[in-house]
């Protein structure tokens, strides 16, 4: 991932110094299991325990062998003495590669998840302060009926916390190591150095695996980040259409001095929603590599293994990256409630239609018959500009079923909303049996 997307702490997870030294503290730990067994003199042990490895060194040698890990291991053993023959005894190169690789996966989990939390946290505070902030809502683009912006916030975050279940899990599915030699039978390194090098390293025993930890989990992880990026990318693509100048209800933060085109001083532009959705397709396209990772011939071939070195940091790295963006949008989101409230208005009370229909039925009127007086004042009211309401009261079907105060008091607005109180409390957040003041 290009520095301009790449945050420093996800960065030093997939640093190439980062993986070296788990690459050593993996030899290291199956060198102190050897030692456990009676097999490593302890005194061999404490000379290997302060080694290091030359990254100068490897990359020289990596010229001649074209082999990285014989190029790691040869820049450890060329400065010390005979000791130096136990480092990699038994193993194959992926019982170290891969069982470094959980290790950075579950590091850069941890990480994910805190940015994650962060955003969820960001939402509830959001969510309760608009929960009373009536807009319009939506159907194929279209007025349907009115909401709260709350009320949106709050499915937002119900969405994420179902993504934050799912990588919770997804992080336990990588969180394995693998130390069972060439094709996964231990012939060369028994089971219990590989207990005890997991112990060690934090992980647990991949029960059974082959030359490799299976990629069925490496497909879970990177198709969990994939979830999640698509969620953002729904909420971004919301920010963007309501930031229409033709809706203008919200706007993501836009600093000062900041600029939006270079020819039209007036543009305030959603580039950050925008970027959100650009890196999740990105994201989404590595999930799709990860599946066609899952399968690979006998016990392991290398096909794998040149995608994984992009996709599993570039995941990372942007939806990091991504959900950082999200929270600083919801946190400093403009809400424009007068704008919102316009909106609602601008369709004349066609909002209203269901309810007048249904009150029409209620009263004794056939379906069909209320629905061609409602729909017929609807349709004029589309044609004309001419309020709804104003239709209803001058429609003598409808004055005579719903004389008076009766069809007035189907224009209150805040029977669409009188539930959403009660949907806060159901998601924990307002306390059951008591509504929060309007806003």
């Amino acid at each position: 991932m290009i520095d301009r997307y790449s945050r420093p702490a996800m960065k030093k997870v997939w640093s190439d110094e980062n993986k070296y030294q788990k690459w050593l503290d993996v030899e290291l730990a199956v060198a102190e299991a050897w030692t456990e067994e009676g097999v490593i003199p302890l005194e061999d042990m404490e000379r290997l325990r302060p080694v290091q490895y030359n990254h100068q060194r490897m990359m020289e040698l990596f010229e001649t062998t074209r082999h990285d890990v014989t190029a790691f291991l040869s820049s450890i053993t060329e400065g010390i003495g005979p000791e130096g023959r136990w480092l990699h005894l038994g193993m194959t190169s992926s019982d170290m590669l891969d069982t470094a690789q959980s290790l950075q996966m579950v590091e850069a989990g941890q990480l994910l998840q805190q940015e994650l939390a962060q955003a969820i946290e960001v939402l509830e505070v959001q969510a309760v302060a608009y929960k009373d902030t009536i807009m319009m809502g939506r159907t194929h683009g279209v007025h349907a009926e009115p909401m709260t912006f709350g009320l949106k916030l709050a499915l937002w975050r119900e969405e994420l916390r179902r993504q934050q279940e799912r990588l919770v899990a997804a992080c336990e599915s990588i969180r394995v190591g693998k130390i069972s030699g060439a094709v996964g039978t231990h012939a060369t390194i028994q089971p219990s150095v590989e207990d005890t090098v997991c112990r060690r390293l934090g992980l647990e025993v991949a029960p059974v695996s082959n030359q490799v930890i299976q990629r069925d989990r490496y497909a879970h992880f990177i198709g969990t980040l994939a979830l999640i990026a698509a969620s953002l990318e729904k909420f971004a693509t919301e920010v963007r259409t309501l930031q229409r100048t033709e809706l203008h209800e919200v706007e993501e933060p836009f600093g000062q001095g900041q600029t939006g085109s270079s020819s039209m001083p007036h543009k305030r532009n959603p580039e950050l929603a925008e970027r959100i959705c650009g890196l999740a397709r990105l994201i989404r396209g590595n999930s799709i590599t990860a599946l066609e990772n899952v399968a690979l011939w006998g016990e392991r071939d290398i096909s794998h293994s040149s995608a994984e070195r992009i996709i599993l940091p570039d995941s990372c790295l942007a939806l990091d990256y991504i959900l950082s963006i999200f929270t600083r949008i919801v946190k400093d989101l403009r809400v424009n409630s007068d704008r919102m409230w316009d909106n609602v208005e601008s369709s004349r009370g066609l909002v209203f239609s269901q309810r007048v229909l249904l009150a029409l039925v209620d009263k004794g009127m056939g379906r069909e018959d209320a629905y061609k007086v409602v729909q017929r004042n609807a349709m004029r009211s589309w044609d004309t500009k001419a309020d709804f309401r104003d239709l209803l009261r001058a429609d003598d079907e409808a004055r005579d079923c719903l004389p008076g105060e009766e069809l007035e008091e189907l224009f209150d607005y805040g029977y669409y909303t009188r539930y959403v109180d009660e949907t806060f409390q159901r998601i924990g957040l307002l306390p059951a049996g008591v509504a929060a003041g309007k806003q």
